[in-house]
């Protein structure tokens, strides 16, 4: 761009502005005189190759162009959120490898945040988008409201106080919002996808299930694909979620301490609802490994001390039937809630939002699970650990703060331990969901 004045961005489309800054490094001249940094400082330098007085040149690297929009964008989607050129290093691969991304869940409006992790798993904001749905404004009390699909091109959030979902596609040279639809109920809590089957999670009213498929990042309803969960009432579902081999999906219930799962059909649709008591009370989040077998958190009641996890595998001959294989493995911890399993399959990690801790377990051949350490990892005093996250790669492990709004980072060691690295700070204080690429 010349230097010889300030230049305002034009108006455009999310697809239209992400696409167009496809180079590693520009100068930019901006009416404005600076960007805002993700804490807020400014992030703009002045010198005697300012173009003008009053405007500052930045240069900055590719995802931070990204990052970068006018004001005149905010409408359209697309929110400025780059900070100066850091000196912190990250893999140049566009956003399809090596982010966290969170949603705000704001009730004026919801955003999705996008952190690139570094080398050393340091998190930094490169981009807000807008979802264009509206966040209920406090805690969803559930896991999978930010969720990938299993390829990596997609990304869904729940907008919980519009009762929608919206679809991101990404891409090499950024992210673009390709769709909100109505979520086929009331209240959205939580999203899953497999071979562009999505399904919600809606709370509100009576409940249930509703899928779609994803065309090209439009979300289309299926017919035959809308189900109910064990009772009208109640049920207080915490996620949705497919097996690995993506036949059959599950819902866990807190209120009736249940798990509700569905055979997964012929284009899509599902089958009548199994209902099965859980081994301990108060499931809610859970996560399958690639062997197939289901590890559930039991929050059990939140009791001190007293929180477990239990570990299930399907088979052919009973369907969508749950088979228990370890029942309630004690950690000695508080509301284990969330979880996440390793890509390889061989750890699990358990956030205990009661006791501010990490919890990790080992998950053998065929299920069984063991615990490695009922403190694996510690989030700080009062800190309430969330959502959970660990990178494909099984190298990091990220996690959700609620009350600290923060994120904490850990190194994941070949035998399962956590290495602790520096928090994320400056959370927005509604924030929900996690994921990682």
């Amino acid at each position: 761009m010349p230097g010889g004045g300030s230049a305002k961005a034009p108006a455009a489309r999310p697809s239209q502005l992400v696409d167009s800054l496809v180079r590693i490094e520009w100068t930019l001249t901006l009416e404005t005189g600076h960007a805002v940094a993700p804490a807020g400082h400014l992030a703009g330098r002045t010198g005697p190759s300012s173009p003008s007085p009053g405007s500052t040149m930045h240069t900055l690297n590719r995802r931070q162009l990204i990052a970068l929009a006018s004001s005149s964008v905010t409408a359209a989607g697309l929110v400025a959120a780059a900070g100066p050129a850091s000196a912190r290093s990250y893999d140049d691969d566009g956003l399809r490898s090596g982010m966290v991304f969170t949603s705000s869940n704001a009730a004026s409006g919801n955003e999705l945040l996008v952190y690139a992790r570094g080398r050393d798993g340091a998190l930094a904001l490169q981009v807000q988008l807008a979802t264009g749905g509206v966040g209920s404004g406090a805690g969803l009390g559930s896991q999978g409201a930010v969720t990938l699909s299993r390829d990596g091109q997609f990304l869904f959030v729940v907008n919980a106080g519009s009762n929608t979902v919206s679809t991101f596609e990404l891409r090499e040279r950024g992210l673009r919002l390709s769709s909100v639809v109505a979520s086929g109920g009331l209240h959205p809590i939580s999203v899953t996808e497999a071979d562009g089957l999505v399904v919600v999670l809606n709370d509100g009213g009576a409940g249930g299930v509703v899928g779609f498929r994803n065309v090209r990042g439009d979300l289309r309803p299926i017919a035959g694909a809308v189900r109910g969960l064990s009772v009208a009432t109640g049920a207080a579902p915490a996620q949705v979620g497919f097996s690995d081999d993506g036949d059959t999906l599950v819902v866990t219930e807190k209120g009736t301490n249940r798990l509700t799962s569905y055979r997964v059909g012929e284009a899509g649709r599902l089958g009548v609802a199994v209902v099965t008591a859980s081994s301990g009370q108060t499931p809610f989040g859970f996560a399958f490994n690639r062997r197939n077998r289901l590890v559930v958190t039991e929050a059990e009641g939140g009791a001190a001390g007293a929180s477990t996890v239990s570990a299930y595998r399907f088979s052919e001959s009973a369907g969508a039937q749950p088979l228990l294989v370890s029942a309630s493995v004690a950690n000695t911890q508080s509301a284990s809630c969330w979880v996440s399993v390793t890509p390889n399959g061989r750890f699990a990690y358990v956030a205990n939002t009661g006791s501010s801790s990490i919890s990790s377990y080992r998950i053998a051949g065929d299920g069984h699970l063991s615990l490695i350490a009922a403190v694996a990892g510690q989030t700080g005093a009062g800190s309430a650990p969330a959502d959970t996250a660990v990178s494909p790669d099984g190298r990091h492990l990220v996690v959700r703060n609620g009350r600290s709004f923060t994120i904490s980072s850990f190194a994941i060691d070949h035998e399962g331990g956590l290495v602790a690295g520096v928090p994320l700070t400056g959370l927005p204080t509604t924030a929900v969901g996690l994921a990682a690429n």
